[in-house]
């Protein structure tokens, strides 16, 4: 029961300690989730549109950098209808937003490009 006591008494004041230093600079651990890597490797890259793809952006009214920085940032990869272990380049499909999503977005992730394949208004 002593040990108990003294282990009790080291552990909760360093947890509280590296939960307000961790807090204070920031750091978190959802960018090593499957969704937020793919989507961080994904924006990476150079992007590179399909005509029907293009084509759909401009009947849609979206513009690259909506596709940046709402569509992709704030999808949601959906790993059942993905591809993820496809050589040499994964497909994937991410639905934007993540509840009641509004599109449907397919795209590869190649070594130096990311192809976006078809976008689909739900």
């Amino acid at each position: 029961m002593r040990k108990l006591k003294f282990f009790m008494l080291g552990l909760i004041p360093g947890l509280l300690l590296v939960f307000f230093i961790l807090n204070k600079k920031g750091a978190s651990c959802s960018g090593y989730l499957p969704n937020s890597r793919v989507i961080a490797e994904s924006l990476s890259k150079e992007m590179v549109y399909q005509p029907e793809f293009a084509a759909e952006m401009k009947a849609l009214s979206i513009d690259e950098r909506f596709l940046r920085d709402s569509i992709m940032t704030k999808g949601e990869v959906d790993f059942s209808k993905s591809q993820a272990q496809k050589k040499p380049c994964p497909a994937y499909v991410l639905h934007y937003p993540k509840k009641k999503p509004r599109y449907e977005i397919s795209f590869e992730k190649c070594a130096e490009t990311t192809t976006f394949i078809t976008l689909q208004k739900l």
